[in-house]
């Protein structure tokens, strides 16, 4: 996007700009990483880290300095994983022991790997590996052992994956598959990330009771990564989603991405949604348990960009044209909120949800469904964060009360309020009479004439309500006569 074109869409979108103005100038970060006191490898792991994953590594970087490296490396360690196990130039008798073996070659002093294809977005960071490799032997042991036990359970998964023949041809049948493969590269990240914060007490250790929630954190983020990047995977020829939903809607893989088909690959990518949507609850359990506010921010973030995600994808028709993504003053505006605390953030879902639900086609087969999901959602929260607080209610009826009592007079202070009202009212009624007189004589009236007319007329009344009382008495017989009978 030129410099012309991004003025132009600012101009038409102020809201987005303010966005982003606000992030870079408010946001402050909860720990800054200090340069100056690193080594030369340290610098150089953050180097790798920023050319991999710019949006991982602004987040890693504001961690806790007690997981800041370990975290670090930890991201490294599978991103060098990754980037062998998407090779496909490399050899699979050669990849098998390589993603096999990884956990023990990650130990030997000065190993690098320089045999990935030249146009491998990420191999630069195995040519460069033994910086990583110099770091892990200097980080705490428990932290380093959670780490080389997930690069071993990720590696073999990725192994087995690329000796399946039916996967690497047709895709994932199942949804079982597709859950399995998200365990694989997700799942795993969140089980060895929530055990470096219980070990390092920035978490609540129940959280390993209950690694069902650790699990949705990440297949919430994988499927929905998957659903966004269906277009990109099809001019790649790979396929994560699964036969036994898109063959409900269309007949061949192919097929999904007609004009003619467009309604049913909406309908089918609904029903992805909907498969995404039912890990939201756990996702929000699982974040109450986080205890440190830079460890909150790095886990929160993710989780509000994924269901921003998901509501932009949500029918959308663009999804089997191009990639598709939020704009950056949305993002800018989601980190905002999601790094304040878990009632923001449950906003933030809550406002999504509502969104899709929005959205919804009642011609769609997964209509009620995703009604149903978007409610269910929409309920947990109201459980955790009640819209009226009984406490709150509680207290306003108490000063409610107390007022009222306040409020209360006796017999005697009505009757006095009474009698000063009336004679304020008496007061204000004979200064408006004397004023209206005043201006009335200022005028020329003549009050003296109206007085004597007044008098005059009164005279006369009076005189002739006499006369008349005279001849009425007059007129009354003195003595009765009685008549005989």
């Amino acid at each position: 996007m030129g410099a012309f074109t991004k003025a132009a869409y600012f101009l038409l979108h102020p809201n987005q700009l303010r966005s982003i103005v606000q992030w870079k100038v408010w946001h402050e970060p909860v720990h800054r990483r200090d340069p100056s006191k690193e080594t030369e490898t340290e610098k150089a792991c953050f180097r790798h880290l920023e050319l991999t994953s710019r949006s991982f590594s602004a987040v890693i970087q504001e961690l806790n300095p007690e997981l800041l490296m370990p975290i670090c490396l930890f991201y490294l360690v599978l991103r060098g994983l990754d980037t062998i196990e998407d090779d496909m130039t490399i050899d699979l008798a050669k990849k098998e022991p390589l993603l096999r073996g990884f956990a023990d070659l990650m130990e030997i002093d000065g190993w690098t790997f320089t045999e990935n294809g030249p146009n491998e977005k990420d191999r630069e960071l195995l040519v460069h590996f033994d910086d990583v490799i110099s770091e892990l032997k200097k980080v705490k042991k428990p932290y380093y052992d959670i780490i080389r036990e997930i690069t071993v359970k990720m590696g073999n998964g990725m192994a087995d994956y690329a000796l399946n023949a039916e996967h690497n041809t047709n895709g994932v049948n199942t949804i079982e598959e597709y859950e399995l493969y998200c365990h694989y590269v997700a799942g795993l990240v969140g089980e060895g990330l929530t055990r470096l914060f219980v070990e390092s007490n920035f978490a609540n250790p129940a959280l390993l009771e209950r690694m069902e929630l650790t699990e949705s954190m990440g297949q919430f983020l994988q499927k929905t990564n998957i659903i966004r990047d269906i277009h990109e995977d099809y001019v790649d020829k790979r396929r994560f989603w699964p036969k036994t939903i898109w063959s409900k809607y269309v007949n061949t893989w192919d097929d999904m991405f007609k004009l003619e088909n467009r309604e049913k690959a909406l309908q089918c990518s609904s029903e992805m949604v909907l498969n995404a949507l039912k890990h939201t609850e756990e996702c929000l359990f699982y974040m109450a348990g986080i205890r440190d506010q830079s460890v909150f921010n790095f886990v929160a973030i993710p989780q509000a960009m994924a269901i921003a995600t998901l509501e932009l994808v949500f029918r959308n028709p663009a999804i089997f044209e191009r990639n598709v993504k939020i704009t950056k003053g949305d993002a800018c505006q989601l980190m905002m909120e999601s790094t304040q605390n878990l009632r923001v953030l449950c906003e933030v879902f809550r406002r999504y949800a509502r969104r899709i639900h929005k959205k919804n086609d009642p011609r769609d087969p997964n209509y009620l469904a995703i009604s149903v999901q978007c409610g269910k959602i929409e309920q947990f929260i109201e459980s955790i964060f009640p819209t009226q607080d009984p406490k709150k209610i509680a207290l306003a009826q108490a000063q409610n009360t107390n007022q009222d009592s306040v409020n209360t007079m006796d017999t005697g202070e009505t009757t006095f309020l009474v009698l000063s009202v009336l004679g304020i009212l008496s007061v204000i009624g004979g200064l408006m009479v004397g004023i209206s007189m005043g201006v009335a004589w200022l005028m020329g009236a003549r009050f003296d004439m109206a007085y004597e007319d007044i008098t005059s007329r009164v005279g006369t009344f009076v005189k002739g309500a006499a006369e008349v009382s005279s001849a009425t008495v007059s007129s009354i017989p003195t003595t009765v006569v009685h008549q005989e009978l």
